[in-house]
């Protein structure tokens, strides 16, 4: 008779080793391109399948593929003399990534970047470590945060450009109830 509780430790081993192959084989020089931004993620429901906390992760991906953002800023940002295997943008949206997930410090990458069912969701093999992550952060300078702001901005103008007129023509309403809401931004 076979032990579940056995066999679940077993299953948890063999996901680890798994994700420990995964990050270690993503180590490698690469010529192709960002690896973030290119989601194959779909929204359906099923009765068995992984998930994840933050499954809108992959609608956030598809969003930065569709107004080029990665392409924004790779375009623009030149901090890195190789990609191995990251490029400028992979580094931005990773920490980008992490602060939408809920992380408030680089360390918090981790929880990420080592949860293959979220790597899976954004189709990458992998993501920057947080040691990597802070090596990229202390590269710049004013001059870089200036260009990093300005590729934002013209992939912010993308999307306005796809708005209706008619949304234009809106003028601002405040709806504004006794309720208290706590918000952790403005």
């Amino acid at each position: 008779m076979s032990n579940p509780k056995r066999a679940l430790q077993r299953r948890l081993e063999r996901e680890q080793l798994a994700i420990e192959r995964r990050l270690q084989a993503a180590v490698a020089p690469n010529l192709s391109g960002p690896l973030l931004g290119g989601a194959p993620i779909r929204y359906e429901w099923a009765e068995r399948d992984r998930g994840v906390a933050h499954g809108g992760m992959g609608m956030i991906a598809r969003l930065v593929e569709a107004v080029g953002l990665a392409c924004e800023i790779d375009a623009s940002v030149k901090l890195l003399k190789v990609h191995r295997p990251y490029h400028e943008s992979d580094h931005v949206l990773n920490i980008a990534y992490n602060a939408l997930c809920g992380g408030t410090r680089l360390e918090d990458i981790e929880t990420r970047r080592t949860d293959a069912a979220f790597l899976d969701g954004l189709g990458t093999p992998s993501l920057p470590d947080p040691t990597t992550a802070g090596d990229f952060c202390r590269r710049f300078d004013e001059a870089s945060i200036m260009t990093l702001q300005e590729a934002i901005n013209r992939a912010r103008l993308k999307v306005w450009s796809q708005q209706p007129a008619s949304f234009f023509s809106q003028t601002a309403r405040i709806d504004a109830d006794a309720s208290i809401v706590r918000t952790d931004g403005q």
